[in-house]
């Protein structure tokens, strides 16, 4: 196994039915762009394919331009052209688009036509930066840039890999966040994966952005809480705790904290109506 390769192995993985449901081409048809070499996915120990990251951005690109009914011999040339054109740069970095009559790729820079090779004038490039809603990216890997999925589309695909690629993961989520800024659950759950490497500014910064777009948001309440509790801002805790409370009147560790907050500042009713809130609860589990 080459080392670009072993590489990619330990990536995370997609099987079929995930890969066509992230970059929406059929599984049938998915296979044929396997076939056709504009892929070359892993197999694991039964024989199944095991798509990467950049397997679905190149796929990605492939469905944008089946889309404007290039045929999918073309797209083999183009891809293949493309390799030989760009040498060692990664041909993630590009964006591959149909213009007119004609197949372009562009670097940022610099227009041509991949088949011929022609470079093109690039007097139209604003004109190009219009068409983004139907480029087809050919992204870098690092994933600022990745297929152009909906806000939830990268949610959910950011949920699918959190446990082996946090870092992906996050990255997915601020896509998501760059789509729709009041998206909460990747404001949440990108607050929760920032907590958990110890970042408790930026963990901050998120939970308050949920809350200040879903009020009602008892989980941003909560977590917003634990964030100022163990950054020393007790009352300010309190706060968001009862705020989760109102929201959610069973998030029992709401409750829990509250009790133990209360306590502590020597306020025992309260404390004892909140423990006994939390036994009533936890007993139900």
């Amino acid at each position: 196994m080459t080392a670009e390769r072993a590489q990619r192995a330990e990536r995370t993985q997609f099987d079929t039915a995930q890969a066509a449901r992230i970059v929406g081409l059929p599984p049938p048809r998915l296979r044929e762009c396997v076939r056709a070499g504009l892929v070359t996915p892993r197999r694991d120990d039964r024989g199944r394919y095991r798509f990467d990251f950049v397997d679905l951005v190149l796929l990605r690109t492939t469905r944008g331009l089946l889309g404007e009914h290039v045929p999918l011999k073309k797209i083999g040339r183009v891809l293949r052209s493309l390799r030989r054109q760009i040498g060692d740069r990664p041909l993630t970095r590009l964006s591959v688009f149909v213009d007119g009559e004609r197949v372009v790729a562009w670097d940022g820079a610099t227009r041509w036509q991949p088949e011929s090779g022609q470079f093109l004038f690039n007097f139209e490039a604003d004109k190009v930066v219009k068409k983004a809603a139907s480029v087809a990216h050919l992204p870098a890997p690092a994933l600022q840039s990745l297929p152009q999925l909906s806000a939830d589309q990268w949610c959910d695909l950011a949920l699918e890999i959190e446990q082996g690629s946090p870092l992906e993961a996050r990255a997915a989520y601020h896509h998501a966040l760059d789509l729709d800024p009041a998206n909460v659950v990747a404001r949440i759950n990108l607050g929760r994966l920032l907590y958990a490497e110890g970042n408790l500014v930026g963990a901050e910064a998120h939970f308050r952005d949920a809350a200040r777009h879903e009020a009602d948001c008892a989980l941003a309440w909560y977590n917003l809480g634990v964030v100022l509790e163990d950054t020393g801002r007790a009352d300010e805790a309190l706060t968001c705790y009862e705020s989760a409370v109102k929201a959610e009147p069973e998030l029992a560790d709401a409750h829990w904290n509250l009790s133990l907050l209360y306590e502590r500042g020597g306020r025992h009713r309260h404390a004892i109506r909140h423990l006994a809130i939390y036994k009533r609860l936890t007993s139900r589990e």
